[in-house]
C-alpha cells in the first residue's frame, strides 16, 4: 500500500488511519521489552523548548542530567512546532520512523493510542511524582497510562487593574451578564472591553463552553455533547460582544506580537499563564505599578482550559529501556520546572507549587489555585480530525451572518461523522 503525504493526512483525518496505517504496518508494537538496560541512539519530537534559550536548557541542563544518568544513550533531537507536530508524527507513522519519544497536546493521546502508536507505561509512573489530579486526566486512553504531563497552558482572563479603578470598577465580572456588562462599559475610544480572540479560536470557544456547563464527547468518546443549548450559548456571546462593539475579531493579535493588554488596545483578554513572562520582558511597568491581574471565566461554573505537553514513548522504538529512561526524566521535577520558567507554564505537580518560579508568576500561581476548576479538551480517538474542524466552521458565525445555532449544528454532524469513521 502506497501512501503519500497528503493522502496519509487525509486518512489521519478521516478516521480511516487506524486500517491505513496498520496496512503499514505501524499500528502493532515491535518494540521489545523496556525492561532492559537503557542504551542506543533515539530520537526525541519536541514542539517546545523554543529558541536558544530553549535549545540550551533541553540539550545542556536537561539532557546533561540525562546523559549522567545513562551514558550508553544518545539522544537526537528533532524540533518542531505545534502546528506542524501533527504532520511530522503522521509522516513518521507512514514512513515507519517515528520517533522514539514524542511531545504530544492534550486530546492527543486517545488518537494515537488507539492507532497503537505510543506505548503503555506502566501505572507505577503516575505516582512517582504528586501529579495535580487533573493533570494526568489527559495522559490516559481506556483508563491506561499512555503518557507524562510536562507542562500545562491554561487559559485564563487577564484584565488592567487601572483600567477597571478608572471605570470604578470594584470587582472582576462572576458570570458572562457581568462580563458583557463591564466590557460595555470599558470600550471607549478605540479600546476594546474585552478581547476573547487573541487566542485559538477552538480553545476560546471550549473554554466558553466548559464555563457555561457544556462538555465535548460522552465519557467513552463516541458522542457528541457540545451540540446543545451550552454550545449554543457560548458562541452566541462572542457574536454579542462584537455587535455591542466591546470586542472586534479584526483586532485580535498574533502569537508573540505585543497583545492587546500590553498596549492597552483592550481592557480585558484570554491569556495564557505565560503573557506574564512577556509582560516581565516588555512592560514589566505594568507588573511592577500592580496594573494586571487575572480571574477564571464563570458562568454556570468556573472553567479553565488546561491545555499543555505531554511526553510519551513510541511503540515501534528499537530502544524501549532507553526511550522509557527519558520520558521518566522530562517528566521529573527538575525538567518540569526548567520547561515551565522557560515558557511561562504551569508546572502541574504540588512538589513546585512553593517554587519562587510559582509564586512570582502570578497568572500561574491562579491557574494552580484553580486546578478543581480545569477541563480538557479532545477525550475522542477522532479528535485529531475534530480539532481542525473547529476553528473553520465556527469563524464564519463570528465574522459572518452564520447563525450560532446552524454553525453548532454542522460542527456536531462533522464531528459525529469523524466518530463514526473510527
Amino acid at each position: 500500500m502506497e501512501l503519500n503525504r497528503r493522502s496519509l493526512l487525509a486518512a489521519i483525518g478521516a478516521g480511516a488511519a487506524a486500517a491505513a496505517l496498520g496496512g503499514c504496518g505501524t499500528g502493532t508494537s515491535t518494540a521489545g521489552s523496556a525492561d532492559g538496560p537503557a542504551e542506543g541512539e533515539i530520537t526525541l519530537l519536541t514542539p517546545i523548548y523554543e529558541g536558544a534559550d530553549g535549545k540550551t536548557l533541553l540539550e545542556q541542563e536537561i539532557l546533561g542530567g540525562f546523559r549522567k544518568k545513562h551514558p550508553k544513550v544518545k539522544v537526537n533531537v528533532d524540533y518542531t512546532t505545534y502546528a506542524q507536530l501533527n504532520e511530522k508524527i503522521t509522516t513518521g507513522l507512514a514512513g515507519g520512523l517515528l520517533p522514539d519519544v514524542l511531545m504530544m497536546g492534550v486530546g492527543w493521546i486517545p488518537p494515537f493510542a488507539a492507532k497503537k502508536a505510543i506505548a503503555e507505561l506502566p501505572e507505577k509512573l503516575a505516582s512517582a511524582h504528586d501529579y495535580e489530579k487533573r493533570v494526568l486526566e489527559p495522559s490516559r486512553y481506556d483508563g491506561r497510562l499512555y503518557a507524562l504531563p510536562v507542562v500545562l497552558d491554561t487559559r485564563i482572563v487577564v484584565y488592567r487593574k487601572d483600567h477597571f479603578a478608572a471605570a470604578g470598577i470594584r470587582k472582576t465580572p462572576a458570570n458572562w451578564a457581568e462580563l458583557r456588562a463591564v466590557a460595555k462599559q470599558l470600550t471607549k475610544d478605540g479600546r476594546l472591553g474585552f478581547d476573547p480572540f487573541s487566542i485559538d479560536l477552538r480553545q476560546c470557544w471550549e473554554t466558553f463552553l466548559f464555563a457555561n456547563g457544556g462538555r465535548l464527547f460522552s465519557a467513552d468518546g463516541k458522542k457528541v455533547l457540545f451540540n446543545n443549548a451550552r454550545g449554543v450559548e457560548a458562541l452566541q456571546f462572542f457574536k454579542d460582544l462584537v455587535k455591542d462593539g466591546s470586542s472586534d475579531y479584526a483586532k485580535k493579535t498574533d502569537l508573540g506580537a505585543p497583545s492587546n493588554i500590553q498596549t492597552g488596545k483592550a481592557s480585558m483578554m484570554m491569556s495564557t499563564s505565560a503573557l506574564w513572562n512577556q509582560l516581565k520582558d516588555t512592560n514589566p511597568e505594568l507588573i511592577e505599578g500592580d496594573k494586571v491581574g487575572a480571574f477564571i471565566l464563570a458562568n454556570r461554573k468556573p472553567a479553565m482550559l488546561q491545555g499543555g505537553t505531554l511526553v510519551s514513548q513510541s511503540a515501534s522504538s528499537k530502544h524501549p529501556a532507553a526511550a522509557r529512561a527519558l520520558v521518566e526524566h522530562l517528566a521529573t521535577p527538575e525538567s518540569i520546572l526548567g520547561a515551565a520558567k522557560q515558557r511561562g507554564s504551569v508546572p502541574g505537580l504540588k512538589d513546585l507549587n512553593d517554587t519562587t518560579y510559582v509564586k512570582e508568576n502570578k497568572f500561574v500561581d491562579l491557574s494552580l489555585q484553580s486546578m478543581g476548576d480545569a477541563c480538557s479538551e479532545g477525550g475522542t480517538a477522532a479528535w485529531m480530525e475534530i480539532r481542525e474542524k473547529i476553528k473553520p466552521t465556527l469563524e464564519p458565525a463570528i465574522v459572518g451572518g452564520q447563525s450560532a445555532k446552524d454553525a453548532i449544528a454542522e460542527l456536531g454532524r462533522l464531528a459525529q461523522a469523524a466518530i463514526g469513521r473510527m
